[in-house]
């Protein structure tokens, strides 16, 4: 199944389907009013709304990649669900996507989200114990590939125009693109594709992250004896608790780990973003 095939099907469903068309019409309707009210407000930067609106496609390529490797390792669940596709519908959850993260950041909490989970069939993979660690860091690799690309263009933009550190790095850095704005189209192509490449180093690190259900625990569970495994597989999802616990109330240990990231990957493309961050 090609990504234009289901993406066609998908539509034709959508289409012979109202009650899922009026939910998503509204949930975007909710959405927009949100973001409107969220800017008047002072609420919700410009920033933060490029943050959530690029970080909203990362993490359905982030999921989409998990499917991807999985088809490679010998497992076609995900692609009999249709889930090999980039068709947005197929991804969006409208709580853990769109919801959860406008209503966090409304009430000046972590942007904080995800997407439908891709179906993986362990026992599908031809070397189920090796495949399935490859598996689950194909999401963190895919985003650390967006960052790469992301970071190449931002620094090819400042390369070859006039746009200084200031205009893109440090709005990208300090989220504070009303204070260091500037006009022209190449400085809002640089600091979107500057949040894209941030966005993307940061879901990769946290998902990198070794509690259950995140993708680093899959290293963990390379080592888990066989006979626990099922139960173990029962019981993961019941550790997102957890996560969701680290993400509402540590909320020191994400801002020192978004600070460190956002200065080591803006470090990676300017030799000065220590100076401009210290």
């Amino acid at each position: 199944m090609s990504y234009a095939s289901s993406g066609q099907s998908g539509w034709r469903r959508l289409r012979s389907n109202p009650a899922t068309v009026i939910t998503i019409v509204v949930i975007a309707a909710l959405v927009g009013v949100a973001i409107d009210r969220g800017v008047a407000s002072g609420k919700l930067s410009l920033a933060v709304v490029i943050l959530i609106a690029v970080a909203i496609p990362s993490i359905m390529f982030h999921e989409v990649s998990h499917g991807i490797v999985a088809y490679w390792c010998g497992d076609d669940t995900a692609k009999r669900a249709g889930r090999l596709s980039a068709n947005p519908a197929r991804h969006v959850d409208p709580i853990g996507t769109v919801i959860v993260p406008i209503v966090l950041v409304l009430l000046h909490g972590p942007a904080f989200g995800w997407a439908r989970p891709v179906p993986v069939s362990v026992n599908r993979l031809r070397r189920p114990r090796n495949h399935a660690v490859l598996v689950a860091l194909a999401g963190p690799a895919s985003n650390a590939l967006l960052a790469i690309v992301a970071g190449v263009i931002v620094h090819f933009i400042m390369a070859t125009s006039q746009i200084t550190e200031v205009g893109i790095y440090v709005s990208v850095g300090s989220l504070s693109i009303e204070r260091y704005g500037a006009s022209g189209g190449l400085y809002w192509l640089g600091v979107v594709v500057g949040f894209l490449g941030l966005v993307n180093i940061f879901i990769g690190a946290f998902n990198l992250i070794p509690i259950p259900p995140l993708d680093g625990s899959a290293v963990l569970e390379r080592f888990i004896p066989v006979e626990v495994l099922p139960t173990y597989y029962r019981m993961r999802m019941a550790f997102m608790v957890v996560v969701l616990l680290l993400v509402l109330f540590d909320r020191g240990l994400l801002d020192t780990l978004y600070y460190h990231l956002t200065v080591w990957y803006l470090g990676l493309f300017s030799p000065h973003i220590g100076l401009l961050f210290g």
